[in-house]
């Protein structure tokens, strides 16, 4: 009897399908940091003009879903899913809200903070800022970083799911995600993006829609720019306001939803995963 030698596709393939997240994180930091290696390089050591170097800093961005379009170009069903869950903008009003809303409610806690620590916080900014944050948005939706959650929660956070509590995925997740930031951010750029993680499973947990997660990811860019409502940076106090804001959401949250970050009762997740076809939703979690 002879056995012909696996084909090195094979093997990957097969590698891909048993550590899945891995292989995406992996890809994604390969495409992204290579991008902003080139950006780096443009800018610095060659000199050249700020538009060439924007070009494959902004290419970048798309890391996360251009590795998650890799992986899945082979599973017809996997990516019809995922195709899906970044349409799914069939929800309730309140999660819309709640993508917008919640990074405002968020500062305007920060602005009390700092306002406590004796910094002169300026409700007349809004006035003239309110424009800057409206631009700021719709970049950030098209080029400034929302489409990023096609791949870290439209792809690696269902996956993880599926293996971890909603906390522990969340905090894998988080971390990778935050890793991902370091070059762009420096050593300690990990930090936002791991806390703010919480909120983004949350919001993907009770709807099942991405959409709906890249308007939140649109949202928190313009309020942490624009929302703190001071003539300039306080050195310390500003990133405790901002600290006290975020941690103290994430903990309320964590309270409210006893831990499970919005993912259905583990009763209630084994019946909907064992239910006949027919008698299933739409992809994603059940919304309430």
């Amino acid at each position: 009897m002879t056995f012909a030698p696996a084909r090195p596709e094979a093997l990957d393939r097969s590698w891909t399908t048993r550590h899945p997240v891995l292989t995406f994180v992996g890809l994604t930091y390969a495409l992204s940091w290579t991008l902003w290696a080139l950006a780096w390089a443009i800018d610095t050591p060659l000199g050249g003009p700020p538009w060439a170097a924007a070009v494959p800093f902004l290419l970048g961005g798309f890391g996360p879903p251009a590795a998650a379009w890799l992986l899945l170009r082979h599973d017809d069903a996997a990516r019809q899913r995922w195709v899906r869950s970044i349409l799914t903008w069939r929800v309730p009003a309140r999660y819309y809200l709640a993508a917008i809303g919640l990074p405002v409610l968020l500062f305007a806690v920060a602005n009390v903070a700092v306002a406590t620590f004796g910094e002169p916080v300026e409700i007349g900014l809004l006035a003239e800022r309110w424009p800057v944050y409206l631009g700021t948005f719709a970049f950030t939706l098209t080029l400034g970083g929302a489409l990023e959650e096609p791949g870290w929660r439209g792809y690696a956070l269902p996956r993880l799911q599926q293996r971890f509590t909603p906390l522990g995925a969340t905090a894998i997740l988080g971390l990778a995600w935050g890793v991902w930031h370091v070059p762009i951010y420096g050593p300690l750029g990990f930090v936002v993006p791991f806390i703010l993680a919480f909120f983004y499973t949350w919001l993907y947990n009770r709807t099942g829609s991405v959409l709906l997660c890249i308007l939140l990811h649109a949202s928190f860019t313009p309020a942490q720019e624009h929302l703190l409502l001071l003539r300039g940076e306080v050195h310390g106090v500003t990133d405790l306001a901002i600290g006290v804001a975020y941690l103290g959401g994430v903990l309320l949250l964590l309270v409210l939803t006893r831990g499970r970050l919005g993912f259905p009762p583990p009763e209630q997740h084994h019946a909907a995963r064992t239910a006949p076809p027919a008698s299933r939703g739409p992809a994603g979690p059940p919304t309430p």
